[in-house]
């Protein structure tokens, strides 16, 4: 019985560690936010989330959504590869008030659950 205990305990570590293989997103912004802190509304709002592929497999951005009054202005459209780095530019629409919006980036990363990470935005904006 120890036997069969000590192969399962075996094969699961095996599985997880084999499982962590591939493609890794790690994104240079703290916590994954950008913190715009206080702007003026005359302020141009573009910031850009940097990433790198910590992985050994090719990292592809498949979609990047965004939440209202967030524009994306540019993604990698092609593979990056193992130890490179992209960046995904946004703009903000800088009306007065609280910045609290969401970007969803969605990869074939095997760091994040099914690939998806999620992005923020947070700061105000002044008159």
């Amino acid at each position: 019985m120890k036997k069969v205990a000590s192969f399962i305990a075996i094969l699961m570590v095996t599985t997880i560690g084999l499982a962590q293989n591939g493609p890794k997103i790690d994104f240079a912004a703290k916590d994954n936010t950008i913190d715009y802190g206080t702007v003026s509304k005359g302020d141009n709002g573009a910031k850009a989330f940097e990433f790198t592929n910590s992985g050994d497999a090719p990292l592809m951005i498949t979609s990047v959504q965004s939440t209202a009054g967030i524009s994306i202005v540019s993604k990698p459209s092609a593979a990056i590869m193992p130890g490179k780095s992209g960046k995904i530019e946004v703009k903000f629409n800088m009306a007065p008030g609280p910045i609290r919006k969401t970007i969803t980036v969605e990869t074939n990363a095997v760091n994040y659950p099914e690939g998806r990470v999620a992005l923020k935005i947070r700061g105000e904006v002044s008159n």
